[in-house]
């Protein structure tokens, strides 16, 4: 059976909106292309065991999450992120399937509110934990902190989107774009991050890391 990338997706969204000039969007994602990323988390680093809120706004931790068993960790934006929704739908269907048959837990995180994180599973049709890290904490352990650009919050703001609103701490702050493969005690195995929110990591990589 073929399996359509997440950047294969992207590009076909992309080509579905050709043909509007360019947008704030598209330049902020540029400049974040050509970024250099430092500070992130090390392998062999073990990232808190941070208190996360499930999608009915139960308390719940990253350890009680993994139960003992390795896992996957997916940092995504919001449930309001098109390029979030491509990236969790393939991870949902090419990916939780492999990890499933290697007793690997699949766990996906964002600032929003609980009510964001079940709008996502619903929406989506998702069969992983889904989960809000209020404060951002474990993104600011593993060193993945990022904001919109003036020029991006200003279009975010007349397209309705406040994240003042869905942040779960009132902020803006974001993760960037996330994977991370977990020891069962939460140490870092191997990591994957993208500060241009476009493009994310594929499931065949994850795989591959994690035979590795």
């Amino acid at each position: 059976m073929s399996v359509t990338s997440i950047a294969a997706q992207v590009r076909t969204m992309r080509a579905e909106n050709s043909a509007r000039p360019p947008s704030a969007f598209d330049r902020e994602q540029q400049e974040l292309a050509e970024r250099d990323v430092t500070g992130v988390i090390a392998v062999g680093e073990r990232l808190p065991d941070a208190e996360l809120l499930d999608g009915y706004g139960e308390p719940t931790t990253l350890l009680d999450e993994l139960a003992g068993r390795p896992g996957v960790l997916v940092f995504y934006r919001g449930a309001w992120c098109p390029f979030c929704n491509i990236a969790l739908r393939a991870y949902q269907a090419q990916l939780l399937p492999a990890l499933s048959q290697r007793g690997v837990a699949l766990l996906a995180v964002s600032p929003q509110k609980p009510d964001g994180s079940l709008g996502m599973l619903q929406k989506q049709g998702l069969e992983f934990a889904v989960l809000s890290d209020p404060g951002n904490q474990l993104a600011t352990a593993a060193g993945i902190l990022t904001r919109p650009s003036e020029e991006a919050r200003a279009a975010q703001l007349e397209f309705g989107l406040d994240l003042t609103e869905v942040n779960a701490d009132g902020s803006v702050t974001l993760p960037m774009p996330t994977v991370a493969i977990l020891g069962a005690d939460a140490t870092v195995r191997w990591i994957d991050v993208h500060p241009d929110y476009s493009t994310r990591t594929e499931t065949a990589e994850i795989i591959a890391a994690l035979e590795a």
